[in-house]
């Protein structure tokens, strides 16, 4: 660690306001095509952990579908201190991969929410919400559910990952893609100028410091 990088540490280490539990990072097909982009990843989840978060939430979004399995490929085989939820769209059509930093099975379909980190790989918010829409509508359908009984909480449990993100964390440009729109609604954003490739432990930590800095609404 450089001393601008453990001047950064010692100013988190020092500050009065909790860092985020759960952090996410939005990223692109062409972010994790670059030369060295995953051992980027592993590194960065691996700061998430160090710096105080307990969950990690990745979201990929995919342009070219053809690249997908790809990216899957190689998520799986990230070098993370913790087990791993990777989804995506597979060539059989199912969105289901299980995987520990070893890359064999870890766990049942039922444990996936209690994952420390989750990677979502071409599954945008939109299509997610979408989904959530359809199940709600099904089970009104079926007599399960009433209308006017659906709430917040119907949504949320429908979504591939229901937890809110704290933190969303997005490298290149000051936008969002199709993340986690129902979860993100009170995330702090943080945009960084630098590209993927680039992105270092030290802004990791500015984004952290950012979100420390901040006084957090909720909406209100």
């Amino acid at each position: 660690m450089g001393l601008y990088d453990a001047y950064l540490a010692t100013h988190h280490r020092l500050h009065d306001a909790e860092p985020p539990a759960h952090v996410a990072l939005v990223l692109t097909e062409r972010d994790l095509l670059a030369d060295g982009a995953f051992d980027t990843l592993s590194s960065a989840i691996g700061w998430a952990f160090e710096y105080g978060a307990d969950r990690v939430t990745v979201s990929v979004s995919v342009l070219d579908r053809a690249v997908a399995p790809t990216l899957i490929r190689e998520l799986r085989r990230l070098d993370v201190p913790a087990e791993t939820v990777v989804r995506g769209p597979e060539a059989d059509g199912s969105t289901e991969a299980r995987t520990d930093s070893d890359g064999a099975p870890a766990w049942d379909a039922d444990d996936e929410a209690d994952a420390p980190v989750r990677i979502l790989v071409g599954l945008g918010g939109k299509a997610e919400f979408a989904g959530a829409v359809r199940e709600l509508a099904s089970d009104v359908a079926d007599g399960d559910l009433a209308p006017e009984a659906i709430d917040e909480t119907d949504v949320a449990e429908r979504l591939l990952f229901p937890e809110e993100p704290d933190l969303v964390i997005k490298t290149g440009a000051e936008r969002l893609s199709d993340f986690a729109i129902w979860q993100s609604v009170y995330a702090e954003l943080y945009f960084t100028d630098v590209n993927w490739r680039d992105f270092r432990r030290r802004e990791y930590l500015r984004a952290v410091l950012d979100f420390q800095d901040r006084q957090r609404r909720f909406g209100r």
